[in-house]
C-alpha cells in the first residue's frame, strides 16, 4: 500500500526548496530519493503536479507527496564470483573487477553486478530503480575497485544521504599521460552530457552539475625508455558520471587505456618492449577505486576499506618503476 504524505507549509518554512522541505520533514528519506520521486510526478503542490525538485514553497502551500511501495525486482541471477571484502546484515562491500557493468541496461540485462548479487543474496534494498536493487553508487564498467551495496531500505537511505552530503571518502588511483600542472590541486567545474556523443560527458561552461576532484601526483615516469606518465591520486568531493575521466581529459592528461576519453597511442622510439606490450594489451582504463570510507548506517562507526591494484595495472607500474631507475 502506497504512503501518502500531506503537509502544509508553515511561516518558518517558506521560500525553501521543495526537496529540502520534504527531507527536513521526513528524515528517513534521502534527498536523492525525494528528487527521483518528484521527477516521477509523485508530488502535488496545491493539487498541481510539480516535477521541479528546486521549486520553492510558499506559506500555506498544500503538499501531497506519494511514496510508492518498493518494487519487486525480476532479475535473472548471474553465476559470477563476487570479491566480497566485508559483509554484515546491513551492507556488502565489494571489490569490483573491470569488465562487468554495475546494473542492467540496454544491451546487457543479465551479466552485471546486480545479477550476480541476486544470485548471491536476494535480500537487498528495493526502494530505488527496479533494475538496481541495493545500488547506491556506481563505478564504470572498465573501472575496478570498491563499492558498497545496501541490504535493506534503512541502510540504503542512510548511505544515500551520506553520498548526498559528500561525507563518503572515495579515493582513486589513475595512471595518466604526461604531467599534471600544477602537480597537486583541485579541479572544480560543471559536468554535463556531451552534445556530440550522448554516451560521453564533458565539462560545461555554464550548465551541468558541479564536480570537484582533488588530486595529487604520486609518481612521474619520464626517461628515454618510457613515455611520460604520472600516477595520480584523485579524491572525490562529488560523484558525477565519468568525473575523474572527464576532469583528467579536461586537463589534457587522459587516463591510460581510456577508450572513450582516449589519447591516441603513438609509437615511441626506444620504448621498453615489455612495457609497450602491457600498454597495448590493456583492455580497460587505468582507474581503480582504492579507498572507500563511510559511517555504518546502523552503528554510526566509521568504516574504511582499501583495495590493491589489479595485477594487470600493477604490472605496468612495476615495469615503469623498473625502467625509471
Amino acid at each position: 500500500m502506497k504512503n501518502i504524505i500531506k503537509l502544509i507549509v508553515g511561516d518558518t518554512e517558506k521560500e525553501i526548496r521543495i526537496d529540502l522541505f520534504l527531507t527536513n520533514k521526513k528524515k528517513e528519506l534521502s534527498r536523492t530519493r525525494v528528487k527521483n520521486l518528484i521527477l516521477k510526478e509523485k508530488l502535488k503542490i496545491n493539487n498541481l503536479v510539480v516535477k521541479d525538485p528546486s521549486k520553492k514553497v510558499s506559506l500555506g502551500d498544500n503538499i501531497i507527496f506519494e511514496i510508492p511501495d518498493p518494487v519487486k525486482a525480476s532479475l535473472k541471477p548471474y553465476d559470477y564470483k563476487l570479491d566480497i571484502i566485508y559483509e554484515d546484515p546491513d551492507l556488502i562491500v565489494i571489490n569490483k573487477n573491470s569488465g562487468i557493468s554495475m546494473h542492467p541496461s540496454v544491451g546487457n540485462y543479465d551479466n552485471t553486478i546486480v545479477n550476480a548479487l541476486m544470485n548471491y543474496d536476494k535480500k537487498l534494498s528495493n526502494i530505488g530503480d527496479e533494475l538496481r536493487p541495493g545500488i547506491i553508487h556506481r563505478i564504470d564498467k572498465d573501472t575496478s575497485g570498491l563499492i558498497v551495496i545496501a541490504k535493506n531500505n534503512s541502510s540504503h537511505e542512510n548511505l544515500s544521504a551520506q553520498f548526498s552530503e559528500h561525507s563518503i571518502t572515495r579515493v582513486y588511483q589513475a595512471l595518466i599521460w604526461g604531467k599534471l600542472r600544477p602537480q597537486n590541486g583541485k579541479i572544480e567545474t560543471f559536468i554535463t552530457r556531451s552534445s556530440k556523443n550522448r554516451q560521453m560527458m564533458e565539462v560545461g561552461v555554464t550548465k551541468g552539475k558541479k564536480a570537484i576532484t582533488n588530486y595529487k601526483t604520486l609518481e612521474t615516469f619520464e626517461n628515454d625508455k618510457v613515455p611520460t606518465l604520472s600516477l595520480v591520486e584523485c579524491k572525490l568531493e562529488t560523484g558525477r558520471t565519468h568525473q575523474i575521466r572527464v576532469h583528467m581529459s579536461h586537463k589534457g592528461n587522459n587516463i591510460l587505456g581510456d577508450k572513450k576519453y582516449k589519447k591516441k597511442y603513438k609509437k615511441f622510439k626506444n620504448i621498453d618492449h615489455i612495457l609497450e606490450e602491457y600498454i597495448l594489451k590493456l583492455d580497460r582504463q587505468f582507474l581503480h577505486a582504492k579507498i572507500l570510507g563511510f559511517n555504518h548506517p546502523r552503528s554510526g562507526k566509521r568504516l574504511e576499506f582499501s583495495s590493491n591494484l589489479p595485477a594487470n595495472l600493477n604490472n605496468i607500474l612495476k615495469r615503469l618503476r623498473n625502467t625509471n631507475k
